[in-house]
């Protein structure tokens, strides 16, 4: 009992460890073999036979346990799932290869009561001949579940019930053993020496500790370069709030408020100014002191790149200057003919600006005369939709009342066929029990039959089992002395003992050693040339970082020189025969509006929206035209 109880956990086990998600069942079966490997063959053959049945026939061995837990075994527990697996398929697959015998052996090496409870669920002939057989046949065909499966069961049903009964009687003449009187064992002190008394120990002397260093002054003291950051940061802010208060007293005339369609009067302009400088005036001027530069420390690649950047572009000038030398012409006039160019395409671009923007405002103005009579429009189409939704609420009325009236019959109808339904389910379950007790006659005939076959089966087992022990019994040797200094002598070219291979090992070590020191060495001086190397080029490097910052000042001044005086403007063709269109349609809008006005629906006043949209386009084309000043005058310039 106890060799088959232990095959039996070793098979739940593995279940337990199956995951039907990422396991495949096949690699699943090859792991566990090599893991079982250290069992006897007669072991190793019964547990894979039954875990493989269990894992093939999981659907069919899940339908009968699912339904134990929900009918007959709801106080088990859930981690008992692969214990009533397993059983289920010992008693459907493998009872008449195993014998009844060795299957009540199995069942009595597992809890009593667990395996009564489940024993009388699957052997109820009625479950077996009904939803068992129903929910098999879905998997499975009826012929080969009923064939194969549920006949044999029927079979062995007064063995089996025998069983059940045997277990009972266990369960209930189980009574804990009577309790035996015996010796009470007296204790008896050791016998051991006395120890000797220990020896006052020297004391040590006190270890004089070296005095430590003291603190840097440093580490309570923020470092200089955050100092010098905080510096830097106040003066850019400093130098914000002044480009700030410079913004806001030379604002743009199209951030000053003013009323609908009025141009702005130079009079008007400096009221403004006067009510918005003191808001301004409000803010504190800070001063500070523009900090001394910080230097910036590059790393290898940012020298190396800025290194061979100022590189190229010197070697590009000796080029030049050679050209030049050679008789090579200048590019002077190419230039000036390029600047002429440029501003010529930069006024073509203003000029079409200002048409796109102009060509806005003309389809805004025909936008206008569209919306108001589409407006004229929608007021008949609303009408006559008003008077077609009466039309189809009177329609939806008529339609809901001939649905109430048929759902009524159909009521009345339903309750009638219920009536019929339950006469045809009692006569349905009186034909069904006397087919199970037909069928409960015949199951006990073929198990008697089978009884005697299985029991001669289960004596020439019982002899094959035996002669396997005795196999196994037999004693093998084991162990091997093993002399390193030895040669194998296997006839190999180089062959030589472990203890010679261990010295030619330590010696290829040291000589490792000594190349790896000679590679150190020469790293070192590579760096240092790469330093040297280094330091050089970043003194060349502020040396032209110094010419470039001069020569880009001298540029800044020239163009700030340049762009002072302002030029005359330029007028176009396009642009005046846009703005004379938009005039008319604005000038045929407003007697359109005269001669058909159109009350609004809520509110008589006109709406802010039309105004905010009109005000929008007024600053919109003043802006525009001063941006187109401001460029023709940089035009001129250039």
């Amino acid at each position: 009992m106890a060799y088959y109880g232990k095959c039996i956990e070793t098979v739940i086990e593995q279940l337990n460890k199956f995951k039907p998600e990422k396991d495949i069942p096949e690699q699943f079966l090859e792991a566990v073999s090599t893991s079982l490997q250290t069992l006897s063959p007669q072991k190793q053959a019964f547990i894979l036979e039954v875990l493989s049945g269990c894992l093939e026939y999981r659907k069919l061995l899940a339908v009968v346990v699912d339904a134990f837990y929900v009918r007959a075994g709801w106080l088990c527990r859930r981690a008992d799932y692969n214990l009533f697996e397993v059983i289920c398929y010992l008693a459907t697959f493998q009872l008449d290869e195993l014998g009844f015998q060795l299957f009540s052996d199995i069942i009595r090496s597992q809890p009593v009561d667990k395996m009564c409870k489940f024993l009388g669920f699957l052997f109820n002939p009625l479950s077996l001949c009904s939803w068992i057989k129903d929910e098999w046949s879905l998997i499975y065909e009826t012929a080969h579940v009923s064939e194969n499966w549920i006949d044999p069961l029927m079979r062995w049903q007064p063995e089996v019930q025998e069983l059940i009964k045997q277990l009972e009687k266990v369960m209930t003449n189980q009574s804990p053993l009577p309790k035996t009187k015996a010796k009470v064992t007296e204790p008896k002190e050791f016998n051991l020496t006395v120890p000797r008394p220990r020896a006052i120990p020297v004391p040590e002397p006190v270890p004089v500790m070296t005095k430590p260093k003291p603190i840097p002054r440093s580490t309570y003291h923020p470092p200089k370069e955050q100092e010098q950051l905080e510096m830097t940061r106040r003066y850019n802010r400093w130098k914000a709030e002044e480009l700030l208060l410079k913004v806001n007293i030379e604002e743009m005339r199209c951030a000053v408020p003013r009323s609908r369609g009025t141009p702005l009067v130079q009079g008007s302009e400096k009221k403004l100014q006067l009510r918005f400088m003191p808001r301004i005036l409000k803010t504190p001027k800070l001063t500070f002191y523009k900090p001394n530069n910080v230097p910036v420390k590059l790393n290898t690649a940012a020298i190396l790149r800025e290194g061979s950047l100022y590189q190229r572009q010197v070697e590009k000038e000796l080029q030049r200057v050679d050209k030049l030398v050679d008789g090579a012409g200048d590019f002077s006039e190419f230039l000036e003919w390029q600047k002429k160019m440029q501003a010529k395409d930069q006024e073509e671009a203003l000029a079409a600006g200002e048409c796109r923007r102009l060509q806005g405002k003309l389809s805004r103005e025909e936008a206008i005369l569209a919306r108001q009579l589409l407006r004229q429009g929608n007021k008949q189409k609303a009408d006559q939709k008003k008077e077609e939704t009466a039309e189809l609420m009177q329609q939806c009325a008529e339609r809901r009342l001939q649905e109430e009236r048929s759902m009524k019959e159909l009521v009345e109808q339903v309750i009638e066929v219920q009536k019929n339904v339950k006469v045809a389910q009692m006569k349905l379950l009186k034909g069904r029990r006397q087919i199970v007790q037909e069928v409960i006659e015949e199951s006990r005939e073929l198990l008697q039959r089978s009884a005697e076959a299985a029991k001669e089966e289960q004596k020439r087992r019982c002899e094959l089992i035996a002669q396997h022990r005795a196999l196994e019994t037999q004693p093998m040797r084991k162990g091997k002395l093993v002399d390193l200094t030895q040669i194998p002598g296997y006839g190999l070219e180089g062959e030589m003992s472990v203890v010679e291979l261990r010295e030619r090992l330590a010696l290829l070590k040291e000589t490792q050693q000594r190349e790896e020191e000679e590679k150190r060495d020469q790293i070192i001086q590579a760096k240092r040339a790469r330093s040297q190397g280094l330091q050089n080029m970043v003194e060349q490097i502020s040396l032209c970082r110094a010419a470039m910052g001069r020569s880009a000042a001298l540029r800044w001044e020239q163009k700030k020189a340049q762009s002072a005086a302002p030029g005359p403007p330029c007028q176009d063709e396009r642009v005046l025969e846009l703005r004379r269109r938009i005039e008319e349609s604005a000038a045929e809008r407003r007697k359109q509006a005269a001669s058909v006005p159109i009350s609004a629906p809520r509110a008589p006043r006109p709406k802010p929206r039309a105004q905010l949209e009109s005000r929008h386009w007024v600053e919109l084309q003043q802006s525009r035209e001063r941006r187109l000043r401001a460029l023709q005058r940089s035009c001129v310039d250039a």
